[in-house]
């Protein structure tokens, strides 16, 4: 490793301890910054529900540090704005968001529009397939980002159990992410959920950040804020254990193409000659085939977007 993350371990790894409520509110209140929480969901139903009220109950009613909730709905079939919406969030549609560029699938897409409808100076985003949630992943996260004013942009870390298995969650961060990271951009090895969904930024490094559309966004989204801010604008925080759902063999192989197609645009900008992912499926005695498309498409920072920047000239 090199000694610059040894340093940045150090510097700028925390626990969720490090920095009580009390603090991180009278340093909201001294700077004026408000707080926006983002969840993007799709068919999150059985989840969504309890996170929102977690957030509203803890965050907002009993202690003013987030000023909206709001999930983004990319197109769910359940109920699952109906959930997030009695829960008290603010329910967005994917589609109503910027309907001039038609959308397409992906949380990236999510979370790149998301900045359009939300007003907040920090984001924190935060996955809505989260069970046993806790407020700390986003007062953790949130906190360096309100008492520390060189830092652009905290990642949530966590244990991540398969099952009963303790640590063997993040399969395509321990088989993909990270090597690629390590070998690529080794100022980026101290991190110990580079591809975790929970985390913070100001809103002014976000909007001149592309976003890739689909599940390439979060190592993206590290690898370009590290060249815009640098290592030191950049943190991590630990809030326990986090408890989702996990996606089965196949999923985490679309999911790790579309993370090195990520990579490799950052690497070179070049071009994949046939980005799609072949895998097979037992049907019978035989063995078939099945091909999907990699997400290649990115949005372009939203500062460049006309409509982003007519409202912040209203």
């Amino acid at each position: 490793m090199l000694e610059e993350v040894e340093r940045w371990l150090t510097d700028r790894s925390w626990s969720v301890a490090d920095r009580p409520l009390h603090r991180i509110l009278a340093a909201k209140r001294a700077t004026g910054q408000t707080v926006s929480v983002v969840l993007p969901a799709l068919d999150e139903e059985a989840t969504v529900g309890e996170i929102v009220s977690v957030i509203r109950h803890d965050l907002v009613l009993q202690v003013p540090l987030v000023d909206e909730v709001v999930v983004v709905d990319s197109g769910s079939t359940d109920r699952t704005a109906e959930v997030a919406a009695a829960a008290g969030a603010r329910v967005v549609h994917r589609d109503a968001i910027l309907p001039r560029i038609p959308a397409v699938p992906g949380k990236g897409e999510v979370l790149w529009r998301s900045l359009l409808v939300t007003r907040g100076d920090i984001v924190c985003f935060v996955d809505a397939d989260l069970r046993e949630f806790s407020s700390d992943f986003v007062s953790g996260i949130v906190g360096p980002l309100l008492t520390e004013p060189d830092v652009h942009l905290v990642k949530a870390m966590y244990d991540r159990p398969l099952g009963s298995a303790a640590g063997q969650g993040g399969r395509v961060t321990e088989l993909m992410a990270r090597p690629l990271l390590n070998m690529h951009w080794p100022q980026l090895a101290g991190f110990v959920q580079p591809l975790g969904g929970e985390y913070a930024a100001r809103r002014s490094l976000l909007e001149q950040l592309p976003f890739p559309v689909g599940y390439g966004v979060e190592l993206g989204m590290l690898v370009d804020a590290l060249h815009l801010v640098g290592l030191d604008a950049l943190a991590q925080v630990d809030v326990g254990v986090r408890i989702h759902r996990h996606q089965d063999g196949q999923a985490l192989g679309r999911m790790a193409a579309a993370i090195y197609r990520t990579a490799q645009l950052r690497l070179a900008r070049g071009h994949l000659i046939r980005p799609s992912l072949t895998q097979f499926e037992r049907t019978g005695d035989n063995f078939e085939p099945r091909t999907y498309s990699v997400d290649t498409e990115e949005r372009p920072p939203m500062a460049e977007i006309a409509e982003y920047q007519a409202r912040r000239v209203a």
